[in-house]
């Protein structure tokens, strides 16, 4: 990225009594008056798994940008083996674990703009529905607010290609411990009390301006996800992508930046940016 300055570290946090680091990417900070966009990565996630789109998206926007990678991920602390997610892990993280890291980064009296990625859209979805006046928009991409059987069968076809082909050694470029991110997503998401979770019960007491984007092709979930956002939340704006499946920063990445600066720049033309 041309102008952009990029550092990373790790940044201690402290959730229900236990201390975590977590592996943080600053993009552009000196940029104080500029939006603040926190990118929050799917369920195999991590900073290094987004590579150089955040930087992209925030030149393009003219922004600052916090990316993270949550606990048992990437660099940050790994989740011990026989630890399991519980059933409302991403409820945890929106409720607890973000604002504590926000908190860590003397951030917490921002407003800032959430983009969230699959789960990453579902717990900025969550974070906007419990904290109704923190962010100022959310954009969520290949979000879920319920439990579909594509989404299951996806789900037990990645766990095939785990156990049986080079996918934990690919996954080592991207997480300190392959095994970590990937056995406390699958584990949680193929447990058959799971099928029941559903978050369509907070999205109402989202106030903030709301942009909910799928691919037409995602292969871990249905257009009625998105949908359902807006039938619920009227004000959230629908972006479907041609040609897309679950990860429209990999498959349409022009296409979604695009829509992303023009919901930035609709929103400073009827928000005040951060002081």
């Amino acid at each position: 990225m041309s102008n952009l300055s990029i550092t990373h570290r790790q940044v201690p946090i402290r959730v229900d009594d236990r201390d975590y680091e977590l592996e943080c990417q600053f993009i552009s900070p000196e940029k104080t008056d500029r939006d603040l966009v926190i990118f929050l990565h799917e369920g195999l996630g991590s900073v290094a798994l987004w590579r150089d789109w955040p930087a992209q998206l925030c030149e393009q926007a003219n922004c600052r940008g916090l990316v993270y990678s949550r606990y048992g991920y990437g660099a940050s602390t790994p989740r011990p083996p026989e630890e399991k997610w519980p059933l409302g892990y991403m409820h945890i993280q929106a409720e607890k674990a973000l604002p504590a890291l926000l908190e860590a980064l003397d951030m917490e009296h921002e407003r800032p703009i959430l983009f969230g990625h699959s789960d990453g859209g579902s717990i900025a979805l969550l974070y906007a529905a419990m904290y109704p006046s923190r962010p100022k928009a959310i954009a969520v991409a290949a979000p879920h607010i319920f439990v579909e059987d594509v989404t299951i069968t996806s789900i037990e076809q990645a766990r095939e290609a785990y156990l049986n082909t080079d996918l934990p050694q690919r996954f080592s470029r991207y997480h300190q411990n392959p095994d970590s991110a990937f056995w406390g997503w699958n584990d949680i998401w193929l447990n058959p009390e799971f099928k029941y979770w559903n978050i369509e019960a907070y999205l109402p007491k989202i106030q903030c301006p709301v942009l909910a984007i799928q691919g037409k092709n995602d292969e871990y979930g249905t257009l009625a996800q998105i949908q359902g956002i807006q039938r619920i939340v009227s004000h959230a704006e629908l972006c479907i992508i041609d040609d897309c499946r679950h990860s429209p920063h990999k498959d349409q990445p022009e296409v979604l930046n695009q829509a992303l600066v023009a919901f930035i720049q609709k929103l400073n033309e009827t928000l005040p940016t951060n002081p």
